[in-house]
């Protein structure tokens, strides 16, 4: 699995998920967000390009704290396509995960 594919200028990040799995939601989805900031730096990107994102939540009771957390990272005038989807995930622990689509700057 590539944690990064760029194809013609389209990034894809991997699904990606928070840095400590043993906090509550708003915690995991900003540490998720955090992830994607430097992934998308690294590929020459920004959160102000992105395209499209899938968000992958374990429990829909979550949904309007993860929101909350997810409004306050996206720039104004920049929100992707998204799509929120309750989810069976990998560890029990985990309580939300993201991929992305984004374009290069």
């Amino acid at each position: 699995m590539s944690r990064i594919v760029i194809h013609q200028g389209i990034i894809y990040l991997c699904g990606q998920v928070c840095a400590d799995a043993t906090q509550n939601i708003e915690h995991q989805t900003q540490t998720m967000l955090d992830k994607v900031d430097q992934l998308l730096l690294d590929a020459g990107s920004d959160r102000q390009h992105l395209l499209s994102a899938t968000i992958y939540i374990k429990d829909m009771q979550d949904f309007q704290a993860m929101n909350t957390v997810w409004d306050s990272w996206i720039p104004e005038g920049h929100a992707p396509a998204r799509t929120c989807v309750q989810a069976s995930m990998a560890r029990p622990e985990l309580l939300v995960e993201i991929s992305v689509v984004a374009a290069q700057k």
